[in-house]
C-alpha cells in the first residue's frame, strides 16, 4: 500500500486510515459531520496526494486531447482549467479529468486516483496515432508530485499568508505557477466541496516546508484537518460524481448529465463521437438524477429504486444523510421517464418502500 508525503501527519494527527485507491489514506479525524461543517462554515485541508498527474506536451498535443476528450479543449487559454472525461470507445467513461493549458504545447491533466494506470494506458494507447509516446511527450508525473486541496471560505485568507502575489480573487478554474510558502508549486481554483478554495500541487520533497506553513497560516482561522469520508458528503451536496459511484466504463456522458461537457464542435474528431451525438438527439433510456428524501432513510450505494408499485427503475450510485440539510440525499440512475425534477419514486431499504423526490441538484 503506497503512502503520500503527507501521510506521517495524518497517523501523528489521530486519523482513522484505510486503504483507498492503493493509498493508505486519512478518512476521518474528527468525525465526518463535523469536518463537513468545518469546510461549509470555515476551512479543512485535505491531502489528495493519491491524485494522478499526467503531462501531455508537444505540437501535437492538442490534437490529442481534442481526440481523447469530450470537451473543446481549443477553448482553453495559458493558466485556464477545465473539467472533462475520455470516451472509451463503446459509450462508457475512461474517466472524469481536469486538463490545465500551461502554453499551447504543454497541458497537464488531474486523473482519479484509482483510474491513473488505465488512464496513462489509455493515453499512450491513443497517442501512437500522433506518433507520441512516453518519455517524450508523455509523462505520468503522480508519483513525484503531491497535492493538498484547501476548502471552505476562509481556505483563501489562509492561503494569501503563504503567497507574495494577490489570490484571493483568482476565478475559478484558474490556476497560476507561483511560490507558496517558498515552495514551487501550482496553485488551482476547482475544487471538489462547492465550499471554495484551492489546491496546491507541489514536489514531494516540498511537502513536509508547506505542511508546516499552511498550519502556521490556518491556526488563527480554525483549520482542520479534513478525511475522505467528508470530502465524500461534501462533493455529494453539491451533485459533484464520483468516478466508480455515478460514472464509470458502462455509463455515458449524456445518461450522467454531462452534456455541458460533450462539445460536438466543427473539427473535433473525439472518440464515440458520432455514439454521443445520436444519444443528444435520440434520448437516453436511463439518467443520472439527483434525489432527497421525503421519508425517513438513508439511501446507499447500489440500493434499488422503484416506482411507487415497488417495479425497478433504476439504482442508487451514491446516497448519505446531508449533514448540512439533515435529510437523506442521493444520486442514482432511473428510466428516463422518472428523471422529471418533482417525481416521486422509491428507495428499496430492507424491503421496503422509502418515497423519496426527484430534485435538481446542487442540493445546497
Amino acid at each position: 500500500m503506497k503512502t503520500t508525503a503527507f501521510t506521517k501527519f495524518h497517523i501523528a494527527n489521530g486519523a482513522k486510515m484505510a486503504e483507498f485507491a492503493g493509498y493508505n489514506m486519512p478518512i476521518e479525524f474528527t468525525g465526518i459531520n463535523d469536518e463537513h461543517l468545518t469546510v461549509r462554515e470555515k476551512a479543512g485541508v485535505f491531502d489528495v496526494s493519491h491524485m494522478g498527474e499526467i503531462w501531455i506536451k508537444g505540437d501535437k498535443a492538442l490534437a490529442l486531447l481534442q481526440h481523447i476528450t469530450t470537451n473543446d479543449v481549443s477553448k482553453l487559454y495559458d493558466g485556464k482549467v477545465q473539467y472533462s472525461c475520455m470516451p472509451n470507445g463503446h459509450g462508457g467513461i475512461v474517466d472524469d479529468i481536469l486538463v490545465y493549458r500551461f502554453s499551447a504545447e504543454k497541458y497537464m491533466l488531474c486523473v482519479n486516483a484509482a483510474n491513473t494506470e488505465k488512464d496513462w494506458a489509455h493515453i499512450c494507447e491513443q497517442a501512437k496515432a500522433f506518433g507520441m509516446e512516453a518519455g517524450r511527450e508523455l509523462e505520468n508525473a503522480s508519483d513525484r508530485i503531491c497535492q493538498l486541496a484547501v476548502q471552505g471560505p476562509l481556505a483563501m485568507k489562509i492561503v494569501q499568508k503563504l503567497c507574495d502575489e494577490p489570490v484571493e480573487q483568482m476565478e475559478y478554474y484558474t490556476f497560476r505557477q507561483m511560490k507558496v510558502a517558498g515552495c514551487e508549486a501550482i496553485l488551482s481554483i476547482t475544487g471538489y466541496t462547492g465550499a471554495g478554495g484551492c489546491e496546491i500541487y507541489l514536489y514531494n520533497d516540498d511537502a513536509d516546508r508547506m505542511w508546516e506553513a499552511l498550519w502556521r497560516a490556518g491556526e488563527e482561522f480554525g483549520l482542520k484537518n479534513i478525511g475522505l469520508g467528508a470530502r465524500d458528503t461534501l462533493r455529494l451536496e453539491k451533485g459533484f460524481c464520483l468516478y466508480g459511484n455515478d460514472i464509470n466504463d458502462t455509463t455515458s456522458p449524456i445518461e450522467a448529465g454531462l452534456g455541458w461537457i460533450t462539445k460536438f464542435v466543427e473539427g473535433k474528431d473525439f472518440i464515440d463521437r458520432d455514439l454521443l451525438a445520436a444519444q443528444k438527439a435520440d434520448g437516453v433510456e436511463r439518467k443520472l438524477v439527483g434525489f432527497k428524501m421525503i421519508e425517513r432513510g438513508i439511501p446507499r450505494h447500489e440500493y434499488p429504486l422503484a416506482d411507487l408499485d415497488g417495479n425497478r427503475i433504476g439504482e442508487v450510485t451514491s446516497g448519505t444523510m446531508s449533514p448540512c440539510l439533515k435529510v437523506g440525499i442521493g444520486l442514482g440512475y432511473v428510466k428516463s421517464e422518472y428523471a422529471k425534477a418533482g417525481t416521486t419514486i422509491a428507495v428499496v431499504i430492507r424491503d421496503r418502500l422509502i418515497k423519496a423526490e426527484v430534485v435538481k441538484y446542487p442540493f445546497v
